[in-house]
């Protein structure tokens, strides 16, 4: 793999099924995905700050219901 992954970007192998995957691609790599028996569950940011304050938010979708989420918010502080 390495041999490969170090010739990219490489144009002629990017355009290789674009119009294909690309597409695909896009809806599975989105924010949110909504697709039959397949989506998104769980969103988690973590913002660090630069005196080493951690917050930590997560919103997690329950009994798989795309109307009914808890969000969870945890705060610390990194220790050096």
């Amino acid at each position: 793999f390495t041999t490969f992954f170090s010739q990219l970007p490489d144009p002629a192998i990017e355009d290789q099924g674009k119009d294909y995957i690309r597409p695909i691609l896009n809806k599975y790599a989105a924010l949110c995905v909504r697709c039959p028996d397949y989506g998104t569950r769980t969103n988690t940011v973590v913002l660090v700050d630069s005196e080493g304050r951690v917050t930590f938010t997560e919103r997690n979708m329950i009994n798989a219901d795309v109307n009914q989420w808890k969000t969870s918010t945890y705060e610390f502080k990194l220790h050096s």
